[in-house]
C-alpha cells in the first residue's frame, strides 16, 4: 500500500505519544494521588474535561464498556483534580521519555525540530475543532516548554484529533464500540483478549457482538473478516486519514516526510525497549 507521507507522519510519531499508557511511571504518578491505574487513564486522559463523568468520556473513548468508565468517574474526582492529574501525567511523560530514550536524546536539535513540526501541524489543527471534543479540550490546555514535552503534546493534539474524526467514521459505519474493537481483532492486528479485559467487556457481551456482525456479513464463522468486513474496515480507515490531514496538509508533505525521518528512530527505541508492551490490569478478567 503507497502510505501518504500525511499518514505516515502520524504512523510513526505515534509511540513517542502511545507509551505513557504503559509506562510504569503513569501508574506511579498516579498513585501518588490516590488514583488507581485504570481509573488513572480515564481521569488522565479526560481531565481535559473538567470534573466529568462517565458520559462524555464514554463517547469520546468510544469503545469501553460504560460500566467500566462509570466506576472511575466521577468518584476519581474526590481524591484528585483534573489539573492535578494533566500535571501527574506530563510528569510520568517526561520521566519516561529520559528513561527510554536517554537525556541527551531529547535535548538533541533533531528532537526540537521534530517538536516544532509536530507543533506546527497540531496548532494548525485547531481551524477545524468543529465535531471534535476530544482535541478539542485537549488543544486548550498549555504548551510544556521542553522539546521532548512539546513534541508528545503535539502527537497527543494530532492523535486525538485524528481519533475524534475515526469515530465520526465508525458512526457513520454504523459500528458500536465493542464491534469496532471486535474488527480490529479480526484483521490480525490486535490481541483480543487484551483488547476485551482492557475494555472492560465480559465474553457474553463479546460472543453476541459477533454474532451481529456475521449477521451483518462483515465477520466469517471463525471469527476472520469477510470481503465485505474487510472493504468496511478499508473505507473506514480511508475516511480516518482523510478527517486527519488538514492538520498535517497545514506544514506540507516534505515537512511530513522530515517529521517521520527524525521521528522513526525515535519510536523504534521505544518499542524496542518494551516500553508498549501490552499489560492487562491487575484483577481483569478473562
Amino acid at each position: 500500500m503507497n502510505e501518504s507521507p500525511q499518514r505516515r507522519a502520524w504512523r510513526v510519531t505515534e509511540p513517542i505519544h502511545a507509551m505513557i499508557y504503559f509506562a510504569p511511571e503513569a501508574d506511579e504518578r498516579y498513585a501518588e494521588l490516590g488514583v488507581a491505574p485504570q481509573d488513572g487513564y480515564f481521569a488522565s486522559r479526560g481531565a481535559a474535561f473538567g470534573e466529568c463523568g462517565p458520559g462524555i468520556v464514554t463517547a469520546t473513548f468510544y469503545n469501553f464498556n460504560p460500566a467500566l468508565v462509570a466506576r472511575a468517574l466521577p468518584a476519581v474526582w474526590e481524591n484528585t483534580t483534573p489539573a492535578a492529574m494533566t500535571e501527574a501525567r506530563l510528569c510520568a511523560v517526561d520521566a519516561a521519555l529520559t528513561r527510554g530514550l536517554g537525556a541527551e536524546t531529547l535535548a538533541s536539535p533533531e528532537v526540537a525540530e521534530a517538536a516544532g513540526l509536530a507543533r506546527a501541524a497540531a496548532e494548525a489543527a485547531t481551524a477545524w475543532p468543529q465535531g471534535r471534543p476530544l482535541f478539542a479540550a485537549q488543544a486548550e490546555l498549555p504548551w510544556p516548554d521542553e522539546p521532548h514535552l512539546v513534541l508528545w503534546h503535539a502527537q497527543t493534539l494530532l492523535r486525538e484529533f485524528r481519533g475524534d474524526g475515526h469515530v465520526a467514521a465508525l458512526v457513520t459505519a454504523g459500528l458500536s464500540g465493542i464491534e469496532a474493537l471486535l474488527l480490529h481483532v479480526a484483521s490480525g492486528e490486535a490481541d483480543e483478549r487484551f483488547l476485551r479485559i482492557t475494555r472492560g467487556w465480559r465474553r457474553e457481551a463479546w460472543a453476541a457482538a459477533a454474532d451481529g456482525l456475521r449477521a451483518r456479513g462483515l465477520l466469517d464463522a471463525e471469527g476472520g473478516l469477510t470481503e465485505t468486513g474487510r472493504e468496511l474496515r478499508a473505507g473506514i480507515e480511508a475516511t480516518t486519514d482523510r478527517l486527519a490531514q488538514p492538520a498535517y496538509d497545514a506544514i506540507g508533505a516534505d515537512a511530513c516526510t522530515r517529521l517521520a525521518e527524525i521521528t522513526r528512530q525515535l519510536s523504534r527505541t521505544l518499542v524496542k525497549a518494551g516500553m508498549l508492551t501490552p499489560r492487562i490490569p491487575d484483577g481483569g478478567r478473562s
